[in-house]
Order: C-alpha cells, then structure tokens, then sequence
C-alpha cells in the first residue's frame, strides 16, 4: 500500500482543535468536514490540497481532545497520510479507525520540506522524498492495521470479520 502526494508542514503540538475546530461539532456530515479540516491554522487548507497530499508533522500530532472527527475531516478532505515525529495517541488510534494511514518517523520533519513530492510505502516501512531523491526507514505497521487501512478503517473491517465468521 503506497500513499504519494505533495507535502504540507506543520510544527509540533498541533491539537485536534485546529485540525478541526469544536464549532463544527454540533452536527457533523463527513463531506462537509472535509471543508474545515486544518481551518484552525489555514482557512484555505481545504481548497489549496490535492487527494493524497500528505501533511508532515512535528511531535504530538493530534494533541487534545479524543474526536474521531479530527481524523474523519483530514480523510474528508483528501488527505493520503499523515507523517509525524508522533501522535497523541487518542488521534493515532481515530486515524487507523476511520482508515487514514499515520506513520511516526523520528526526525522527519527536518527532512522533508513543504511542497516536496513524497511516497509512503506502508508495506515496506519506507518514504521516499522524490523531490530531494531521499529514503527514510520506518517500522512497518503491524499487519492487523494493514488490514485496517486496506479496507477503509474499522467499520468495514469488522463487518468483513463478522461476514467470514
């Protein structure tokens, strides 16, 4: 499973309400979300991004609160992954839930710069940055989240589950 697209960069601490701000939560339609993913720090985030861009982060990426919503905006809005040096650990699990791939890589963010083209190989546990003609390891996924991302996230993985059993 590869993810490859152009980068946009962001610092450490990022929080889940300028991933997708709390005035957004009274009612919430995925598409819609979408349109206010990243709003808290770039209100033309939605509209400056192409499916599969990937966002490259510092560390704790996704601090704050526990909304799944966070996740489901960045999906929504055509996001392909996300590349941090961590993830608070309630966005990290939200992430594989709705099928977003996440990747955790030391260092990372000194080494890709925004708009670099990158491809993230999920099964070898590899990004390439295309654009500077560099490789990064990383440990690959365990295969049960593999599964998870390759069929759109937790709800549809657990009713292929339910069906073959």
């Amino acid at each position: 499973m590869k993810v490859r697209g152009k980068v946009w960069k962001y610092g450490d601490e990022l929080d889940t309400d300028v991933i997708y701000p709390g005035k957004y939560l009274v009612t919430f339609d995925p598409t819609e979300a979408g349109k206010h993913a990243m709003e808290g720090i770039d209100p033309d985030f939605h509209k400056k991004i192409s499916k599969g861009d990937i966002l490259v982060a510092g560390r704790n990426f996704g601090t704050g609160s526990a909304r799944e919503q966070a996740a489901v905006a960045l999906k929504s809005a055509g996001i392909g992954a996300v590349v941090a040096e961590s993830f608070a650990r309630y966005f990290y699990r939200n992430a594989i839930n709705v099928g977003l791939p996440v990747v955790e890589v030391k260092g990372i963010k000194g080494q890709i710069d925004e708009k670099d083209e990158i491809e993230v190989d999920l099964d070898r546990g590899v990004i390439k940055n295309i654009t500077r003609d560099k490789e990064f390891q990383f440990s690959p996924l365990p295969p049960f989240i593999m599964e998870i991302l390759k069929v759109g996230g937790a709800v549809p993985y657990y009713k292929n589950r339910i069906g073959r059993e």
